[in-house]
C-alpha cells in the first residue's frame, strides 16, 4: 500500500511538473538581445515656424518593477492612486534642444533628477513646451523655455493627471489652467480589506444595451467611490513664475478648452450616476462656458447616461455632440446633432446637422450643413470657406464638402466621395497654417488650397502636394517624390508661399531623418537631424515586397526578409516564419491594392517576427490578409476560407521562390493576428507550428459584436460558432504557443480567453504552451517581459518549426481540414 502511495504521488508530482513550469524571466540568443538592447532614437518636435528642434529622449522598455507600481482599474481607466497620473504613461528621461539647421544639439538645463517627463503642450507662439514631472508621490508642472533651452518646475506633485493631461495654455502665453487635486479628497478604499455592506445588483428594464466587453469596469460601490476620488480635481490659473489662484472648485472634470480669442473656457465634468457596463466616457457630464474669472456664462450640453445606443457601427447618442471652437473665429462653438435619432438602420437623407453657436452661448445654434454620413469635423478656411467630412462604416464611404459657413442657404458642394479604404484614389489630405488665434485652419491662396498625399499607386508609393482650385476642384501638382530607394514622407507646411514643406526620408539601412525640402526648387534639400542606425546587424538583410494571386485572382503582397548573409544564388531552403493581421473590406479592388513599401527603415520593435533573420530564417511579414465581404455579403460570412486562401497563397509564392522548406513554415500574430493563427491552425494543414499572442478564442464571449463585426451572436450565431477556433478545439494537431498578459485590457481579449482556450486544447491532448506575462496589457512594455516572450518564441520555432521531426502523414500538400 505505501508502495503504491509512493507510486501516485511520484506520478503527480512528474504531471503537475509538466503540466506547470515556474521559470524566471529568459533572455534570447545574443544575436537577438543586441538587437533589443539598441538604444531609441528620440521623438522630435519642431516648431510651425520650422526654426527650433525638440529632441525628447526615453529608454525602449520600462522595467517590470514600474509595472508592479500601484494601480487601480476603474471606469475604463488604469490610475496609480499615490501618483495621480495613468499607471501606464509612457515617459521621457530627457530633452535635447538645436536650431533646425544647425548641427549643435544643446542639452536643457534645470531638469528634474530622474525625469519622468510627460504631456507636452507646446505654447501658443511656441516659444515655450509645458510638460509633467511625475515624482513618487506626484504630478509636478514644468515649463521649457526653447529658445534658452532652460527648464523650470511652476508647480509642485500636486496636479491631477488621472482624466488625462492636465495642462491647457492661455492663449496670450501667461500661464496655464492646472488640474489640480482638491484640498478636502478624501481617502480612498482598500478594496481588498473593505467588508461589503450588501450585494452588488445590476438591472435590465427592457432597454437593449449591446456594449461591446469592456474591462476595467467599475464594479461595486467601493469602486464608484475611488473613482470619483481619483476623478475629482480643482482648475487653478499657473502663470509662469508658480503663482496659482483658483480658477474652479473641485468636479469631476474631462476637458478644458480655451476659445480661439482666449476670453471664455469650455470645461466638461463627469457626474453620477455610474455604471458598471461602461466606462468614464459614457457616463452623464455636462459642458459648460465660463469668462476668464471662471463666472459661468451658459450650460451648452448635458448628456445623460448611456448604456443604451442602438445597434451599429455607426450608431450615436441624441443631442449635441463633438463640440469644439471654431478655429476661424474667436469665440464660436460648433457641435452636430443626428437626424437619424443616431440609429443606422433608420433610413433618411441626411445624417446629421452641425449648428454654430455664439456668445453669449444660449438657446439653439444656427444650422451650417446637413451631411449624408455620420459627421466627422470640419477644417476651417476663411469667412467663405470650409471643408466639412464624413464617413459611413457599412460602405466604407467618405465625403469631404467645401461650404460657405457664412451663408447656409448656399448648398455645400461635394469636392471628394469615394472609399477610404481606397489608397490608390487618395487625394491627400488638406495642408494647414496657424491664424491669428494660433489655430491651425487651411492654408490658401486665394481661392487655392493644398493637398498632401501618400502616394500609393500600383508602380510603387509616391508621396505627392496637389494645390487645389475650391472653386473649380481642379488640381494641380505641385511634386513627387521620385525616390524608388528610399521612402520619403510628407509630414507638414512649414511654408507653402515659398514652397517648404518638413519631410521625413529613410531607406531599408538608413534610419529616418527629418529635412527641408523646398518643392518649388529641384534638389533643394535641407537636413535637420542626423540620427545613425542603431541595428547595423541588420544591413545585409535582404528585403523586398513580393506580389502574388490568391486562388480567387485577389492580388497580395507581404515584406520578406531573407536571413542575414543569405546566399540567393544557392537558394538554399530554410524555415519561415508568417505574420500577419487580418483587415475586413467591402470591395475586391480596395483588398487588392499594395501598400507596403521595400524602402522602409528594417526596425525590428519588440512584437516583430524580423528578428529571426539573424537564426536562419526567412520572414514574410505584413502578409495580406484581407477578408473581403462585397454587396450583401459581409466580410466574416467566409473568414475561414479567405484566411485559408492568403495563407496558402503566401506560402506558395515564396515556396516558388525556392527560398523555404514549406513543411517547415511557422504563423504568427497579435490581438486579431492570433485569432487568425488559431483559425488557420484548425483549419489548415499548412503550418508546423503558430504563435498567437494575446488573442481571442471564443467569440461567444465577446456576443456583441468583435473587430468589424456588428452583429450579434444572436443574429448569426453560425459565424459566431465558425469562426471560433475554442469551437474546434479538436481539430487542432500542430503546436500552439499562447502568449498573454495578465493585465490584457483590450475589449474582448480579457486573459481568460488564453486560459480557456489553453485548458480546451490540453483536455484534448493537443500541443500547446500557455504563458501569462505578469502585469503586462494588450501591448507589452517590460524588458523583463519582452526579452522572456522572445525567448519563448525563439525556444518555440527552434522545436517545432527548424528542427521538427518528420511527421509520418501521407501528405505534405497543404489542404485545407
Amino acid at each position: 500500500m505505501k508502495k503504491l502511495l509512493f507510486l501516485f504521488l511520484l506520478i503527480s508530482v512528474s504531471w503537475n511538473l509538466k503540466a506547470q513550469e515556474n521559470l524566471d524571466y529568459q533572455k534570447p540568443p545574443k544575436e537577438i538581445l543586441e538587437l533589443v538592447d539598441a538604444p531609441l532614437a528620440p521623438s522630435v518636435l519642431i516648431d510651425k515656424k520650422g526654426e527650433n528642434v525638440v529632441l525628447l529622449y526615453r529608454d525602449p522598455y520600462k522595467s517590470i518593477a514600474e509595472l508592479s507600481e500601484e494601480e487601480l482599474r476603474l471606469g475604463g481607466l488604469r490610475i496609480n492612486p499615490k501618483t495621480n497620473i495613468g499607471s501606464r504613461t509612457r515617459y521621457y528621461n530627457d530633452i535635447k534642444t538645436k536650431k533646425a539647421l544647425k548641427d549643435k544639439i544643446t542639452e536643457v538645463e534645470g531638469l528634474p533628477e530622474n525625469p519622468r517627463l510627460a504631456n507636452f503642450n507646446w505654447s501658443p507662439d511656441q516659444k515655450m513646451i509645458a510638460f509633467t514631472h511625475t515624482t513618487l508621490t506626484g504630478v509636478e508642472i514644468w515649463v521649457l523655455n526653447i529658445n534658452e533651452s532652460k527648464a523650470n518646475r511652476l508647480m509642485e506633485g500636486i496636479a491631477n493627471a488621472n482624466m488625462g493631461n492636465p495642462i491647457e495654455w492661455k492663449k496670450d502665453n501667461s500661464g496655464l489652467l492646472v488640474n489640480v487635486l482638491p484640498d478636502d479628497r478624501k481617502e480612498l478604499i482598500d478594496t481588498d480589506e473593505a467588508i461589503p455592506s450588501g450585494p452588488v445588483v445590476s438591472v435590465s428594464d427592457g432597454e437593449k444595451a449591446q456594449n461591446r466587453t469592456y474591462q476595467d469596469l467599475l464594479s461595486n460601490p467601493n469602486d464608484e467611490f475611488n473613482f470619483q476620488q481619483l476623478a475629482l480635481s480643482k482648475i487653478v490659473s499657473l502663470d509662469l513664475n508658480g503663482n496659482a489662484t483658483d480658477f474652479l472648485p473641485a468636479a469631476m472634470y474631462s476637458n478644458i478648452s480655451i476659445s480661439p480669442n482666449g476670453e471664455y473656457v469650455m470645461v466638461s465634468k463627469i457626474k453620477t450616476p455610474f455604471s458598471y457596463i461602461v466606462p468614464y466616457y459614457r457616463f452623464p457630464n455636462e459642458t459648460n462656458v465660463f469668462d476668464l474669472d471662471g463666472n459661468l456664462i451658459s450650460q451648452v450640453n448635458d448628456v445623460p447616461l448611456q448604456e443604451v445606443l442602438p445597434k451599429g457601427f455607426m450608431s450615436v447618442r441624441t443631442g449635441r455632440r463633438s463640440m469644439n471652437w471654431r478655429n476661424d473665429k474667436p469665440a464660436s462653438l460648433i457641435y452636430a446633432k443626428a437626424l437619424d435619432e443616431g440609429d443606422p438602420e433608420n433610413e433618411v437623407e441626411y445624417r446629421d446637422e452641425v449648428y454654430q453657436l455664439e456668445a453669449p452661448f444660449e438657446g439653439d445654434g444656427k444650422p451650417l450643413l446637413k451631411t449624408i454620413n455620420r459627421y466627422r469635423y470640419i477644417q476651417w478656411g476663411n469667412h467663405d470657406i470650409a471643408i466639412a467630412h464624413d464617413y459611413w462604416w457599412n460602405t466604407r464611404n467618405m465625403k469631404a464638402y467645401i461650404f460657405n459657413p457664412s451663408d447656409s442657404e448656399q448648398e455645400p458642394e461635394i469636392l471628394f466621395d469615394r472609399n477610404y479604404q481606397d489608397q490608390y484614389n487618395d487625394p491627400g489630405s488638406f495642408v494647414t497654417t496657424k491664424n491669428e488665434f494660433n489655430e491651425y485652419v487651411l492654408e490658401m491662396d486665394g481661392n487655392r488650397a493644398f493637398l498632401m498625399g501618400d502616394g500609393y499607386t500600383p508602380e510603387g508609393q509616391f508621396p505627392f502636394v496637389d494645390e487645389i482650385n475650391l472653386k473649380t476642384k481642379k488640381t494641380n501638382r505641385l511634386y513627387r517624390s521620385e525616390y524608388t530607394d528610399k521612402l520619403e514622407n510628407l509630414y507638414s507646411s512649414v511654408d507653402m508661399k515659398k514652397g517648404t514643406i518638413l519631410v521625413r526620408i529613410e531607406s531599408q539601412t538608413d534610419y529616418p531623418n527629418y529635412y527641408f525640402r523646398n518643392i518649388r526648387k529641384k534638389n533643394d534639400l535641407k537636413q535637420i537631424t542626423s540620427f545613425e542606425n542603431p541595428f547595423k546587424s541588420m544591413q545585409n538583410v535582404h528585403k523586398e515586397v513580393i506580389s502574388y494571386e490568391r486562388e480567387d485572382g485577389l492580388s497580395l503582397d507581404g515584406t520578406l526578409y531573407l536571413p542575414v548573409d543569405y546566399d540567393k544564388s544557392k537558394k538554399e531552403k530554410k524555415p519561415m516564419i508568417l505574420w500577419a493581421y487580418p483587415r475586413e473590406y467591402k470591395d475586391k479592388s480596395s483588398a487588392g491594392q499594395n501598400t507596403s513599401n521595400p524602402n522602409e527603415f528594417i526596425y525590428p520593435y519588440y512584437g516583430s517576427p524580423i528578428y529571426w533573420v539573424t537564426q536562419g530564417y526567412v520572414v514574410l511579414d505584413g502578409a495580406a490578409f484581407p477578408i473581403v465581404g462585397e454587396g450583401e455579403e459581409e466580410p466574416n460570412d467566409t473568414f475561414r476560407k479567405q484566411l485559408v486562401d492568403n495563407a496558402k497563397a503566401a506560402i506558395d509564392a515564396v515556396d516558388e521562390m525556392g527560398y523555404i522548406d514549406r513543411t517547415r513554415v511557422a504563423v504568427g500574430g497579435h490581438s486579431y493576428g492570433a485569432f487568425m493563427v488559431a483559425n488557420l491552425l484548425s483549419h489548415s494543414d499548412l503550418f508546423a507550428a503558430g504563435i498567437a499572442r494575446s488573442g481571442a478564442y471564443n467569440r461567444t464571449l465577446t456576443p456583441f459584436g468583435f473587430q468589424s463585426e456588428e452583429r450579434s451572436y444572436w443574429d448569426s450565431p453560425e459565424t459566431y460558432y465558425n469562426m471560433s477556433p475554442f469551437m474546434h478545439a479538436e481539430k487542432m494537431k500542430t503546436p500552439l504557443l499562447l502568449i498573454h498578459g495578465q493585465a490584457d485590457n483590450n475589449s474582448g481579449t480579457y486573459p481568460l480567453q488564453s486560459e480557456r482556450y489553453f485548458n480546451a486544447l490540453k483536455g484534448l491532448g493537443a500541443t500547446a504552451r500557455l504563458v501569462m506575462l505578469p502585469k503586462e496589457s494588450h501591448g507589452y512594455s517590460a524588458k523583463e517581459s519582452i526579452l522572456h516572450m522572445l525567448w519563448e518564441q525563439h525556444e518555440w520555432l527552434e522545436k517545432y518549426v527548424k528542427n521538427k521531426e518528420e511527421e509520418k502523414t501521407e501528405s505534405e500538400s497543404g489542404n485545407s481540414k
